[in-house]
C-alpha cells in the first residue's frame, strides 16, 4: 500500500505529464469528488470520461503544488494552476485540494478555487 505522500506526489506528477492512465490508478473505484467546476461526482467511470474533456479542453495544464500537508491518510495541498484553454487563452488560479485515502488510493477529493479564471474553459464547447 502506497504512503499518502507518494500518492499525492504521483497525482500531481501524472496530471502535469498528461499521463491520465497513471492518474486514474490513484483512485478507488467508488471515489467521491466535490469539484469546483464539475460539482459532485461519484465513481471512477466519471473520471475516465472526463479525461477526453481535459485533453480536448486544455492546450496546456500544469498544477504545481506549493504547500503539502499530510496527516495519516489525509492530505491538503495548496497549488497554482497555469493552463490554457484549447484556443490558447491563459488560465492562472490558486487552488486548494483536500484528499482522503483508503487502502492507499484516493477515496475522496475536494478542490476549491476561484472559478473566474476558468471562464474561458467552461464557455467553450467540448463536442
Amino acid at each position: 500500500m502506497a504512503a499518502t505522500r507518494e500518492v499525492i506526489d504521483s497525482y500531481y506528477k501524472s496530471a502535469n505529464a498528461g499521463d491520465w492512465q497513471t492518474w486514474l490508478t490513484l483512485f478507488q473505484e467508488d471515489v467521491v469528488i466535490d469539484e469546483q467546476l464539475a460539482g459532485h461526482v461519484e465513481g471512477l467511470d466519471i473520471l475516465r470520461g472526463a479525461i477526453g474533456g481535459m485533453e480536448k479542453g486544455y492546450s496546456k495544464f500544469q498544477n504545481v503544488p506549493k504547500h503539502v500537508v499530510v496527516d495519516g491518510d489525509e492530505a491538503a495541498v495548496v497549488s497554482h494552476i497555469s493552463a490554457a484553454n484549447a484556443a490558447g487563452v491563459p488560465i492562472e488560479a490558486e487552488v486548494a485540494n483536500y484528499f482522503k485515502l483508503r487502502d492507499g488510493k484516493i477515496a475522496y477529493m475536494a478542490n476549491f478555487h476561484d472559478t473566474v479564471p476558468f471562464k474561458p474553459f467552461t464557455e467553450q464547447k467540448l463536442d
